[in-house]
């Protein structure tokens, strides 16, 4: 699909800020070591990334509320330079054309700040639609979901037992791949969906890794 996001070399990028939740579930054992920036479990990894905008603006356009959603897939280890990720890329179709600018702008790199960065480790690009994402995600981070109806679906339940505190969540401060920038922390969970036929990638690896991580990015 042709994209319709200006080149950046050619485009004003206003500054810009966007905060909230993202998380994911792949194939890889418990815990992902993509996150601790180690080769997949089984030597490559396909996932699905969930995004949800509490708080964002792109210059006057404000972003509160919206999603993305990407899938994709690669061998290797991803932080070493070892691997590009095929990726395919879902936007919430409640924007409108301004947001919907923005959106894409943000997450695909083009306006610079920490996706930007991940970006450079995006390989073959399987296009980009606007379709209903539906997010929810627990206040107190017992789970985590987001689904495209028919297409993809991803749902976190966050990890425990026998020695896991009541209420405490599992987590990793400082992870050295996280997937949302430095600094963060990583909320550790099990994929009870993670399901997709979309974009050419068809998979279900439930009762694998997930995990959440809050970002909060700004640019250019």
């Amino acid at each position: 699909m042709t994209r319709t996001v200006p080149n950046c070399m050619s485009a004003d990028i206003p500054k810009w800020k966007a905060s909230g939740d993202w998380f994911d579930v792949c194939k890889c054992n418990i815990p992902c070591p993509c996150t601790f920036a180690q080769a997949p479990s089984y030597g490559d990894c396909e996932g699905i990334l969930a995004y949800h905008i509490k708080n964002g603006h792109y210059g006057e356009t404000k972003l509160d509320g919206l999603n993305a959603l990407f899938v994709g897939g690669f061998k290797g280890n991803i932080w070493a330079g070892e691997a590009k990720a095929t990726m395919g890329f879902f936007f919430d179709e409640r924007a409108n054309e301004k947001q919907r600018e923005a959106l894409q702008m943000i997450f695909t790199g083009k306006a610079g700040g920490f996706m930007g960065e991940l970006a450079k480790v995006f390989g073959e690009d399987r296009g980009t639609e606007f379709v209903p994402i539906k997010f929810e995600i627990a206040e107190d981070l017992a789970y985590w979901s987001a689904e495209i109806p028919g297409r993809v679906s991803a749902r976190g339940e966050a990890l425990t037992g026998p020695m896991t505190p009541p209420g405490k969540r599992v987590q990793t401060l400082n992870a050295p791949g996280s997937e949302t920038g430095p600094g963060t922390v990583a909320t550790w969970g099990r994929a009870v969906a993670d399901e997709v036929d979309a974009m050419g990638f068809k998979w279900d690896w439930k009762g694998r890794s997930s995990k959440h991580i809050p970002f909060d990015w700004a640019g250019p």
